[in-house]
C-alpha cells in the first residue's frame, strides 16, 4: 500500500459559536490546528480518506478579548474560554471534497489569567459532528462549504450542551440547550 501522507488542519478567522438563544460569538481562530499521522491509502473501493488529528497535538486558541467578539465588542479583558479538544477525526471525500469531522472538546470559562484564574467554571462538554454539508436542528439551520482548490472549507455542527456542575452557569446559559459551531479551516496534504 502507498502512504497517503499527512494532513495539516489550520483553523481560520471568521469562526462562530452560538450557545442557547444568545447571539453568536465571532472568533478569530487563526494559528490553531494540528497534523494527522501518515496512513496507508484506503482500499480502492473506498470513496473516502480517513482523517484523525490526535488530541494531544491539537491546539485551538482561546476565545478571549484579542480573538473573540460578542455583539460586536471584544470580550472583556480577563474573560477567556479555553477549548481543550478530546477528539477530531472523520473523513474526506476526495471526489466531492465534502468533509466530516467528529469534534469533542471541553470548553472552560475562566476569569483572570489562564495560568492563575480568579475563577474557573466546570467544563462544558461539546460533542458534535462538523460537516461541510447542512445541519438543521431545533434552533439552527446552516450550510457549510466543501474544500475549495485552496483547501479552504467551512464546517458546521450542532450539539446539545448538558448542564455542568456550576448551577449559576447552567441558569445563565439555560442548560441543557443547543450550541452551534461554525469552523473555517484550511486542510492541506503535507
Amino acid at each position: 500500500m502507498v502512504s497517503e501522507g499527512r494532513w495539516r488542519l489550520e483553523t481560520q478567522a471568521g469562526c462562530q459559536l452560538v450557545i442557547a438563544g444568545y447571539p453568536p460569538f465571532s472568533y478569530d481562530a487563526r494559528g490553531g490546528g494540528g497534523l494527522s499521522p501518515a496512513r496507508p491509502d484506503p482500499d480502492a473501493s473506498s470513496n473516502t480518506l480517513p482523517l484523525d488529528f490526535p488530541a494531544q497535538d491539537l491546539m485551538i486558541p482561546p476565545m478571549d478579548s484579542s480573538r473573540a467578539r460578542f455583539l460586536g465588542l471584544p470580550l472583556p479583558p480577563g474573560l477567556s474560554i479555553q477549548i481543550q479538544p478530546d477528539r477530531l477525526a472523520g473523513e474526506l471525500n476526495p471526489h466531492t471534497h465534502e468533509l466530516t469531522l467528529q469534534f469533542r472538546a471541553r470548553f472552560r470559562f475562566t476569569l483572570g489569567s489562564a495560568d492563575q484564574p480568579l475563577y474557573q467554571a466546570s467544563d462544558l462538554l461539546v460533542n458534535t459532528q462538523l460537516t461541510s454539508g447542512e445541519v438543521c436542528s431545533r434552533r439552527h439551520t446552516r450550510v457549510g462549504q466543501p474544500l475549495n482548490p485552496d483547501g479552504l472549507a467551512t464546517l458546521v455542527g450542532t450539539a446539545t450542551i448538558e448542564p455542568c456542575r456550576d448551577a449559576w452557569l447552567n441558569l445563565f446559559l439555560g442548560l441543557p440547550d443547543e450550541a452551534l459551531a461554525v469552523m473555517h479551516l484550511r486542510l492541506l496534504r503535507v
